[in-house]
């Protein structure tokens, strides 16, 4: 394996191969998306410069925005402190990274139940 490739080798992922990798906007900081990455795809990210993700329900590659040139060029790669998740910070092209049209998939918001000592 390439040398530039070894922190792979430390990642943590599930029983089917399978790392989460969070796309984050790098000017801003906005949580885009949610994905999929194998050894594979993240390889291609690091060769092309522009991400790539694990389809799960499609069973394939996924090089984003390759059909809708809403494409995500990576500028920084991190993975947390257990080395289960990815984070990319992207340069989102287009201004829409999700399925649904819109920005950000994390449009979803939850009314959380007020709290008596949240008050103080």
């Amino acid at each position: 394996m390439d040398q530039k490739y070894l922190w792979i080798e430390a990642l943590k992922f599930n029983d089917r191969g399978l790392i989460p990798a969070i796309a984050q906007d790098d000017r801003d900081g906005t949580i885009l998306m949610m994905a999929w990455m194998n050894k594979e795809s993240i390889e291609q990210t690091l060769a092309t410069g522009e991400a790539h993700y694990w389809s799960r329900s499609r069973s394939q590659f996924w090089h984003k925005g390759a059909t809708s040139g809403h494409i995500q060029k990576v500028k920084q790669i991190f993975y947390d402190c257990d080395a289960d998740t990815i984070l990319l910070k992207i340069e989102q092209i287009g201004e829409i990274a999700c399925h649904t049209g819109v920005r950000s998939c994390f449009f979803n918001s939850v009314a959380l139940p007020l709290r008596a000592n949240s008050l103080q």
